[in-house]
C-alpha cells in the first residue's frame, strides 16, 4: 500500500460523512496516473502554489492600488487569510482541508491589477464582459504552463467559479471557502483603512460589533464559531451573526470601498487599461510570445484580455509608462 492509498483511508475513519473524499473525485479533465503519495486535492494545491498566477498575486492590488506601506494587504496576502480561516473552518468540522485549501489559493488567481477597479474596466472592453472567478477558471484550465493548464480536479475548479456569487459550491469545502473570503476580506480591509486614516474604528456599526466584537480577532473567531455551531450536514452561519456581518459589509461598501482619499487613483485606472487594450489590440505581436499565439490559435480580444488581467499592479503602470510617456533623448 503506497502513501496515498493509506491517506485515502485515514481520510474515510477520519473526517466526517458529509466530506468530499479525495478517492471519490470526479476527476481531472485529462486522465492522469495517480501520485504514490499524495491525493488529487493535496496535489492540486501544490500546483497552484508554484503556478506562476500565484507568485503575480504579490503585486496586485487588495483595497488600496499599490500601498507603498509594508503592512497592507495584497491580493496574495488576502488570499492567505482566506486559506487559514477556511482551513480552521474545515479542520473543525472534519471536512476536506486539501481540498479546502486548494480551492482558497486558487479562487483569485484570475484577478486584474488594480483590484476590482481593473476589473470593472476590463468588463467594459472584453466582448461578452470579464468576471474574475470566470479568469480564474481561464488561468488554471488554459493559461497555466504555457497553454497546458494545471488539470486540476472538477471540485477544485467549481469551487473556484462559485466563489463569488450566483449558485452555491456543490461541495461543503467550497462553500467554505466562499464564507472565507468575505470574513477575510471585510475585516482585513477594516484594519488597512484604519491604517490608512480612511475609517476611524469608533464609526463602524454598533449594533454590528455588539454581535460580532470589537476587534479583527473577535469578529473573525465569532463568524467561525457561529458557522461551526450551525453547520451539520451542510455549511450554515447563524442568523444573528450573518445578519450583523451583513450590515457590516454593506458600512464598508458605502464608506471605505468609495472613500475619495483611497479611491481617488482608481479613476486613473481606466484610462491605463483601457489604453493598453487598444495598443496590445492593435500591435498584438508586442505581447509576449505565448498571448502573441493565443491571440492568433484563438482570437485578438481574449489575447489582450488575457495578457492584461495578468499583469501586476507594477507591471502594468510600467508597461504603460513604456508605451505612452515620451523617453529623454539623451545627446552625448
Amino acid at each position: 500500500m503506497d502513501v496515498r492509498t493509506r491517506t485515502e483511508e485515514i481520510e474515510r475513519l477520519t473526517l466526517a460523512p458529509w466530506a468530499t473524499f479525495s478517492d471519490a473525485s470526479r476527476g481531472r479533465q485529462r486522465p492522469e496516473e495517480q501520485d504514490p503519495i499524495r491525493p488529487v486535492f493535496q496535489r492540486d494545491r501544490d500546483r497552484v502554489l508554484h503556478c506562476k498566477a500565484f507568485r503575480r498575486l504579490k503585486q496586485k492590488t487588495q483595497v488600496f492600488l499599490s500601498p507603498e506601506g509594508d503592512l497592507y494587504r495584497t491580493r496574495l496576502t488576502h488570499t492567505l487569510e482566506v486559506s487559514q480561516i477556511a482551513r480552521t473552518i474545515a479542520r473543525a468540522l472534519r471536512l476536506n482541508e486539501d481540498l479546502t485549501e486548494a480551492i482558497s489559493l486558487a479562487h483569485d488567481l484570475g484577478h486584474t491589477p488594480f483590484g476590482h477597479a481593473g476589473e470593472r474596466a476590463l468588463d467594459k472592453l472584453t466582448p461578452g464582459g470579464f468576471k474574475h472567478y470566470m479568469q480564474s477558471l481561464r488561468v488554471v484550465d488554459k493559461l497555466e504552463k504555457d497553454g497546458q493548464g494545471l488539470n486540476l480536479t472538477w471540485e477544485v475548479r467549481n469551487g473556484i467559479v462559485t466563489h463569488t456569487k450566483g449558485r452555491w459550491a456543490a461541495t461543503p469545502e467550497g462553500r467554505i471557502v466562499r464564507m472565507a473570503d468575505q470574513i477575510a476580506y471585510v475585516n482585513h480591509d477594516i484594519e488597512d483603512a484604519v491604517r490608512a486614516g480612511v475609517l476611524d474604528p469608533a464609526t463602524l456599526p454598533k449594533d454590528c460589533t455588539a454581535v460580532l466584537g470589537r476587534t479583527k480577532s473577535a469578529r473573525i473567531t465569532t463568524m467561525i464559531n457561529s458557522i461551526l455551531a450551525h453547520s451539520d450536514g451542510d455549511v450554515a452561519v447563524g442568523a444573528e451573526e450573518n445578519e450583523a456581518f451583513l450590515a457590516l459589509r454593506d458600512f464598508m461598501y458605502a464608506t471605505v470601498y468609495v472613500d475619495k482619499t483611497a479611491k481617488a487613483e482608481e479613476q486613473k485606472v481606466d484610462k491605463v487599461i483601457g489604453e493598453l487594450y487598444e495598443y496590445y489590440l492593435a500591435h498584438v505581436d508586442q505581447m509576449s510570445n505565448f498571448y502573441v499565439q493565443l491571440a492568433y490559435q484563438d482570437d485578438p480580444e481574449r489575447a489582450v484580455t488575457d495578457y492584461i488581467s495578468g499583469m501586476s499592479d507594477e507591471f502594468a503602470i510600467r508597461t504603460f509608462e513604456d508605451v505612452f510617456v515620451p523617453r529623454k533623448w539623451h545627446v552625448l
